[in-house]
C-alpha cells in the first residue's frame, strides 16, 4: 500500500483529539448531499416525466398511420381501403414487430344537447383496435361493444366534455355531421374517461367504426387511416419506414406514384415531443450548477482540512517527503467526505425517489402537467454513471487546490498554532 493512502486513512478529519468534525466540514458534508439530492431528483423527475408523457400519446395515438397519399381537407374523400393494407403488413416480416392493426375513421361532429353544444371529433375503431389504454382511463361505465351485432352508436366520451355537458353513462345525445347536408344520429354514451390531455379530451369522442361508415355510405372496409402499433415504441420510424418500403411498390398508381403514404407518431405530434426534448436541457443545467456548487464546497473543505494539518505538513516536509506525496495524502482524506456525502445523496435521493415512485405523495396540476403527480423513473445504469462523473470531477476538482501545500515552509509551519 501507498504510504500516502496508509496516512490519509488513519487521519481523522478535523483537529486532533477531536471526535466530530470540525463544523465548516459537517457544512460541506450537508452541501454536498443536498447537491447530489437535487441532481438525483432532477434526473429521475424529468426522465419519469418524460416517460409518462410518452406513454399517453403513444397510446392515445396510434404508432404509425397509413394514409390517402391526396392532399384534400375533405375528411371524406382522404380515405383508405383496409384490403389493400391489412393483408400486405400482416404478411410481411415486420408483423411479429406489431401489437395492432386497426382500421379507424375519423369525422368532425357537433354534439347538442337541449341547452349547449360542443364541437368534437369522433373517431371510430374497428374491432382489431387496442382498447387496453381505454380501459385503464375509464372513470365510469364501460366500453363500446364492438361485436358485429353491437350498438355501433356507442361511445365514450371524457370527463371534461361530460362535465361541459352535463352528461352521463346511459345518456342519448344528438350527434350532427355536416357534410353537403346534415346527417344526425343518436349517440349511447357508455363510458367516461380522462386521460388528463386536455387538448384531446376537449375534443374527442370515441365509438364504433360502422357509426362513421354510414354516414359517409362507406363499406366496411373503408376508413380515414389504418393504425398500427409496435410492440417496441422506441422502433416506430423505423418500422414506419419499413412498412412505407413494403408499401410503396405494391400500391402505386399507373403512374408509379405510390396511393398510400406513412407517418409516424412523432411527426404527428411534434409540438409534444420538442417540448418533451426541451426538458432535457434543464437537467443539464441543473446538473452543471450542482457540480458547480458541489466543487467550491469541496475547494473550501481542502483549504480547512490543510489549515488544520500545518504542523502535520511541515513534519512531512522536514522528513523528505515531496509535495506532490503531501498533495496526494490531503487529497485522498478530501475524498472521505466525498464517499461520506455520495453515501448520505443517494439514500436520501433515492429513498425519497423510491417513496414518490409508489405512493405518488407531491401532486401536480393535471390541467398543466398532463398528469395529476409527480412522476419518477430510476434509471440504474444513469444512476451508477451520475456517482461515477461526480467522484472523477471531485478528483480533479482538487487537483489545483492542492497545490497551495507547496507554498507551506516546513520551519514555519512546524511552530504553527
Amino acid at each position: 500500500m501507498k504510504y500516502e493512502l496508509l496516512i490519509a486513512r488513519r487521519l481523522k478529519l478535523g483537529k486532533s483529539g477531536e471526535r466530530a468534525s470540525a463544523p465548516s466540514l459537517t457544512v460541506a458534508v450537508i452541501g454536498m448531499v443536498l447537491a447530489i439530492v437535487i441532481m438525483i431528483l432532477a434526473l429521475t423527475i424529468v426522465t419519469g416525466f418524460k416517460q409518462e408523457i410518452s406513454n399517453k400519446i403513444y397510446n392515445i395515438d396510434s404508432h404509425i398511420k397509413v394514409i390517402n397519399s391526396g392532399y384534400s381537407l375533405d375528411y371524406d374523400h382522404n380515405c383508405v381501403d383496409a384490403r389493400d393494407i391489412i393483408p400486405l403488413i400482416e404478411a410481411s416480416p415486420l408483423a411479429d414487430s406489431l401489437s395492432s392493426i386497426s382500421l379507424i375513421a375519423e369525422k368532425p361532429a357537433i354534439f347538442k344537447t337541449d341547452n349547449d353544444f360542443k364541437g368534437i371529433l369522433y373517431k371510430g375503431c374497428s374491432a382489431g383496435y387496442n382498447w387496453d389504454y381505454w380501459n385503464s382511463c375509464l372513470v365510469e361505465g364501460r366500453l363500446p361493444d364492438m361485436n358485429a351485432d353491437g350498438n355501433a352508436s356507442e361511445v365514450i366520451v371524457s370527463q371534461i366534455m361530460a362535465s361541459q355537458l352535463h352528461l352521463k353513462t346511459g345518456d342519448r345525445i344528438y350527434t350532427y355531421f355536416i357534410d353537403e347536408k346534415i346527417k344526425v344520429r343518436r349517440s349511447s354514451i357508455v363510458g367516461i374517461f380522462s386521460t388528463d390531455f386536455e387538448e384531446y379530451d376537449q375534443v374527442f369522442v370515441i365509438g364504433n367504426i360502422r357509426a362513421i361508415q354510414n354516414v359517409n355510405n362507406w363499406d366496411e372496409f373503408t376508413g380515414s387511416y389504418v393504425g398500427i402499433d409496435s410492440k417496441d415504441p422506441g422502433c416506430i420510424e423505423q418500422l414506419a419506414y419499413s412498412i412505407f418500403a413494403d408499401m410503396y411498390d405494391s400500391l402505386a398508381d399507373s403512374h408509379g406514384r405510390p396511393l398510400y403514404s406513412v407517418t409516424e407518431t412523432h411527426s404527428n405530434n411534434v409540438a409534444y415531443f420538442s417540448w418533451l426534448g426541451l426538458l432535457d436541457m434543464n437537467v443539464v443545467i441543473i446538473i452543471a450548477l450542482m457540480t458547480i456548487v458541489s466543487a467550491f464546497t469541496l475547494v473550501s473543505a481542502l483549504l480547512m482540512i490543510v489549515l488544520e494539518r500545518i504542523n502535520m505538513i511541515g513534519i512531512l516536509k522536514a522528513l523528505g517527503a515531496c509535495n506532490s506525496s503531501i498533495r496526494r495524502i490531503f487529497i485522498y482524506l478530501t475524498q472521505k467526505l466525498i464517499i461520506k456525502a455520495l453515501v448520505i445523496g443517494n439514500i436520501v435521493g433515492l429513498g425519497f425517489a423510491m417513496l414518490q415512485q409508489h405512493f405518488h405523495l407531491l401532486k401536480l396540476d393535471a390541467e398543466s402537467y398532463y398528469i395529476p403527480y409527480v412522476p419518477i423513473q430510476i434509471d440504474w445504469t444513469a444512476m451508477l454513471l451520475l456517482n461515477a462523473g461526480i467522484i472523477v470531477m471531485s478528483y480533479l476538482t482538487l487537483i489545483v487546490p492542492s497545490f497551495i501545500i507547496s507554498s507551506i515552509k516546513p520551519s514555519r509551519s512546524i511552530n504553527f498554532e
